[in-house]
């Protein structure tokens, strides 16, 4: 855990998308926080709807949604907006609760770290 972090609890590392490698977030915009969420397993639509999921608990925090290099959003579900790659829709890596306009949640489990 200790080479993703620099100084500050930034992240240290480009963090990526595991699947097609799109940069998601550069070095130093995102801190790391615990939180324990349930998210959905990463499967494409076409895989089925019943995919269960993970609870993690490592997130990337970032407070601003125009800090993403690449991100997607999901249609609200129960307040929240899913986070996936732009570029190849897999997730997802993360989730945003509309009721915190400040807060984008990254899980350090879902995405690669470069």
């Amino acid at each position: 855990m200790e080479e993703l972090l620099s100084d500050g609890e930034k992240n240290a590392k480009t963090v990526t998308c595991q699947r097609c490698g799109s940069v998601v977030l550069k070095p130093n915009n995102a801190t790391l926080v615990k939180k324990e969420k349930f998210l959905p397993s990463m499967r494409k639509k076409t895989e089925g709807t019943d995919a269960g999921g993970d609870t993690l608990q490592d997130f990337w925090l970032v407070t601003d949604m125009y800090t993403f290099e690449n991100v997607g959003f999901t249609n609200t579900v129960e307040n929240i907006k899913f986070l996936i790659c732009a570029d190849c829709e897999i997730g997802p890596i993360g989730w945003h609760d509309l009721s915190d306009k400040q807060a984008f949640y990254v899980a350090l489990e879902r995405v690669e770290h470069k």
